[in-house]
This record gives structure tokens, C-alpha cells and sequence, in this order.
């Protein structure tokens, strides 16, 4: 076997992402043609097919499904060098890779990141939303802010505090509702929003509340969605106080009587420690986010 060029293994990754040849060409700044030819040397290589065409784009092969997670681990790999290395000789300088919560992501980072920037000018953010801590430890990101303690071994954590949540809902909605008389009759007089699937924040809200997952009239996964869907005068739900006692339209339910808090964590993977831009963005992020959580307190 002909051991198979770097650049085959990220556009196989790039079509698997995208779904076919041109998307990925078009994400990854190549040609098509270019593209499919890279593709078409690492199945000779490989000596095996890679992508089936169907109705709904390429469709990877067993073989593909089967090498997909090696590829992945070398493609964030690969990102994780470059991202080390674009500093130079200024610490402060090069790309740092933030990953985070939807919530977290849109509506607490920016203004952090944008003072980051502002402070080192030369430092390029990306900004990553998701709730894998896999993230950090295949090196798909340099930073993670989670709402849960990370437990793997390889990974340096801090503990930020506890972020509280209370119900809450748009003064529109409020203004065209029945009058709000208990938690015992929230869910027959109201338009709840909550979570679509069983999650661990779904279950302990539901052992407080007198709710099935059937007492909400809008069930949406994404934190994002359901705190679009309260602004937008759909009805109650839960948010960040820290969120929401920036919009003063945002009315609190029933404050004092039902809430819950969850536990904040940086954590960046050992081998980063000696960056010093990860380190001042560690930083950085460690006193802006606790003083996040010291507005989200009942």
C-alpha cells in the first residue's frame, strides 16, 4: 500500500462533512476537479471505495465509516499544529480555538473575546459551539467552557461557579395570558417551553416541577431556540438570570420558587499549558465568566 498524501486524508474528510464534492471544494478553497482526483488517489491507495453516490449526495462506504474517526483525529490534529504554531515569536500573537454552549457561545462570550481582542490584537479567535469535551482532547479546540466538570484525565480544569436559572417570560406574552396563580397550574394555563429529548437538566427539572415532557407547548433541544422562542413572547421558560436581566421585557415567574444552577468549568488539555496566549486567554476568560456568574445569582 502507498502510504496516502495528507491533503487525501483532509479532503475525504471535507466531502464527509459536506456531503459531496462540492461542497467540500468550496470549503476546503480547491477546485472540484482537484478535489475528486485527491479523493479517487486515496481509495487506489486505500484499495477500497470511500463514497457511493445516491439522491442525497455521497454516502460514505463501510470502509470510509471505518477510517472516518482516524481521519477526524488527524484533521483536528493537524488544525491543533497550526493553530500552536501561527504565533511566532509573540505569546500573545496566533490563533485560539474557544469552545462552548450555543448559549454560552452567542450570548455571554462575544463581549469576552471581543476585549480579548482588543487587549492582543494580533490573536485570531475561533469560536466553536458544541457540548463534546471530546472537543479538547482530539484537539478540535484549545479552550472549553462547559456546564459540566470535564472528568478526563488529560485535561486542566477551573472551576468558575454556579450559574442559576429561573423562569421567565417576554411582558408581550404576559400582557395576552391567563393571570399566573401557582407551579401547580403553570402547565394548564400556560405555553411552557422546555427540551425535546430526556437530558439530565430535563429530569431533575421535572422532579421539581408537576411536569411531563407532554405539559410543554414548544419542545426545542437548542438553549438558543428557547430563549428566542420566550423573547419572542411564546410563552415560559428557564434562562440564565445573568441573560436574562439584560432585557428588562423579561419577567421573572414565581422568583424564589422554583431554580436551579448549574456548575461552570474552563478546562484546556495539559499538553497547552506552556502557550502563553492559551494562558492568557484561560485568564482572561476565568475573571470574565465568574463575574457572569456573580450576576446569575437568584
Amino acid at each position: 500500500m502507498i502510504e496516502p498524501d495528507w491533503s487525501h486524508y483532509r479532503a475525504f474528510v471535507a466531502v464527509l462533512r459536506e456531503g459531496s464534492l462540492s461542497g467540500a471544494a468550496r470549503a476546503l478553497g480547491l477546485a472540484q476537479p482537484t478535489l475528486g482526483r485527491q479523493i479517487a488517489e486515496l481509495e487506489r491507495s486505500l484499495g477500497a471505495a470511500l463514497f457511493i453516490r445516491s439522491p442525497r449526495g455521497l454516502v460514505p462506504t463501510d470502509a470510509a465509516r471505518d477510517i472516518a474517526p482516524h481521519a477526524e483525529a488527524m484533521a483536528a490534529a493537524a488544525g491543533a499544529m497550526m493553530r500552536l504554531a501561527s504565533g511566532g515569536t509573540d505569546g500573545a500573537s496566533g490563533v485560539v480555538r474557544v469552545t462552548a454552549s450555543d448559549i454560552i457561545g452567542a450570548e455571554v462570550l462575544p463581549a469576552l473575546l471581543g476585549a480579548f481582542r482588543r487587549a492582543h490584537p494580533a490573536a485570531t479567535i475561533e469560536l466553536a459551539l458544541s457540548n463534546r469535551v471530546e472537543d479538547l482532547l482530539r484537539g478540535d479546540a484549545d479552550i472549553a467552557v462547559r456546564m459540566v466538570r470535564p472528568s478526563q484525565q488529560a485535561l486542566v480544569t477551573r472551576h468558575i461557579g454556579a450559574v442559576s436559572l429561573g423562569l421567565y417570560a417576554h411582558r408581550r406574552y404576559l400582557e395576552g395570558a391567563p393571570p399566573l396563580r401557582s407551579l401547580a397550574t403553570l402547565a394548564r394555563d400556560h405555553a411552557l417551553i422546555g427540551f425535546d429529548r430526556e437530558t439530565p437538566f430535563l429530569r431533575e427539572m421535572l422532579t421539581r416541577l408537576p411536569l411531563t415532557r407532554d405539559d410543554f407547548a414548544l419542545r426545542a433541544d437548542s438553549d438558543l431556540a428557547q430563549l428566542a422562542a420566550i423573547r419572542a413572547g411564546f410563552g415560559i421558560g428557564f434562562i440564565q438570570h445573568g441573560i436574562a436581566r439584560r432585557d428588562p421585557e423579561l419577567i421573572p415567574i414565581f422568583p424564589g420558587e422554583i431554580g436551579f444552577t448549574l456548575e461552570m468549568w474552563l478546562a484546556l488539555h495539559e499538553d497547552l499549558r506552556a502557550s502563553r496566549r492559551l494562558r492568557l486567554m484561560m485568564d482572561h476568560l476565568a475573571a470574565g465568566l465568574a463575574a457572569y456568574v456573580a450576576q446569575s445569582q437568584p
